[in-house]
């Protein structure tokens, strides 16, 4: 049998993603409640000590619109699985794992896209907003870096979230898990107190805002992003395996 090509695959992902329209639904979300939010987190800061901050503050709205994007990745695969269209996928692609894998990097992409985006607009209101001794300049290594931790946190979260709906074939369970491990979970730990609980919320894989894991126990900005990095991928591991030993 002929193999299709993973570049095929890859853009025959990308036409499921654009063709339903809760891809639209969840993007229009994203868009709104991440910008919005982040020229009104902008315009409530008069003043900011440093440029990283005041970026960082116009950033809060990433913490709750970044849902938006578990419910996409993990509609990308529960949807499929229940409408019953993975049969025609695997049929036309047998090798599981490449198609999950092109999945994933679609969704992944688009998530990036988004949230690259999402920080622009972002930056541009704390650079237009909030008064910074120098300006918000669009060079400063601390404002880029925090740009860019914030679209590689909002990437991670779709590759987990593809990987979730592949475990869980689920979409109630599947978004209910990931919004419990990025959001819920990580802030109820912090405030139940205690050094245990407080591990925990560490090793939870929180949204990140900028620099900071919202609302959870502080870490340093490379672990909090390789506890992100690793649940993402190990997540995404265990689907691979079952969705290769599972029955369709």
């Amino acid at each position: 049998m002929r193999t299709v090509p993973f570049g095929a695959v890859v853009r025959s992902e990308w036409t499921k993603l654009r063709s339903v329209p809760a891809t639209w639904w969840c993007t229009a979300l994203y868009l709104l409640v991440v910008g919005g939010f982040g020229w009104l987190a902008a315009a409530s800061t008069d003043t900011s000590a440093r440029a990283d901050i005041a970026v960082q503050t116009a950033l809060t709205g990433f913490g709750v619109g970044q849902l938006a994007l578990v419910v996409l990745g993990v509609l990308a695969v529960s949807a499929e699985f229940a409408s019953g269209m993975v049969l025609v996928s695997l049929t036309t692609v047998p090798r599981r794992t490449r198609l999950l894998l092109a999945k994933t990097v679609v969704v992944a992409v688009w998530c990036l896209l988004l949230s690259a985006l999402l920080a622009v607009v972002c930056a541009l209101a704390a650079r237009t907003l909030t008064a910074v001794p120098g300006g918000v300049r669009p060079g400063d290594p601390a404002v880029l870096r925090t740009l860019g931790l914030q679209v590689a946190a909002a990437g991670l979260v779709g590759v987990l979230s593809v990987a979730l709906g592949t475990v869980l074939r689920s979409t109630a369970g599947a978004v209910g898990i990931g919004t419990a491990l990025v959001l819920v979970l990580p802030p109820a730990f912090a405030l139940a107190g205690g050094e245990l609980a407080s591990r925990v919320s560490q090793g939870l894989p929180a949204l990140r805002v900028g620099e900071d894991a919202l609302l959870a126990v502080a870490t340093p900005w490379p672990v909090g992003m390789a506890i992100v990095a690793a649940w993402a991928l190990g997540v995404w591991v265990l689907g691979a395996v079952l969705i290769e030993r599972r029955d369709v």
